[in-house]
């Protein structure tokens, strides 16, 4: 099993950006694919992005144009740059590995979007 620690949260006035990180105890290649997802107080977890080992990258509507994930496989990291945060943007950030056999989660992150 690898494990995924994610950082990079914390509190942000609207506008504001955040790099969230997801660094794998292990080699990140192992997964086709990774993702982000949030959860909102309240709320369901939901999709944010993800990121396929071949390329392929795909974002929740409601982030286009705002938020860029990317992959290092070197550093075993990936990252979502979060850029305009607004206050429905508040929530706990997990980042998924999903492999042929396994799918791993990260303990997650907070991000607070207030003025």
């Amino acid at each position: 099993q690898v494990h995924l620690v994610e950082s990079g949260g914390g509190l942000v006035q609207p506008g504001g950006s955040l790099t969230l990180s997801c660094a794998a105890s292990g080699s990140i290649s192992s997964f086709y694919a990774m993702d982000w997802y949030r959860q909102a107080p309240e709320k369901e977890r939901e999709f944010v992005a993800m990121i396929f080992t071949a390329g392929t990258i795909e974002y929740a509507d409601s982030v286009k144009g705002r938020f860029t994930i990317s992959r290092d496989n070197a550093a075993n990291t990936v990252y979502l740059q979060m850029n305009d945060l607004q206050p429905e943007d508040t929530a706990v950030y997990y980042c998924r590995g999903r492999g042929i056999t396994n799918t791993d989660w990260g303990q997650g992150t907070q991000v607070t979007v207030s003025s």
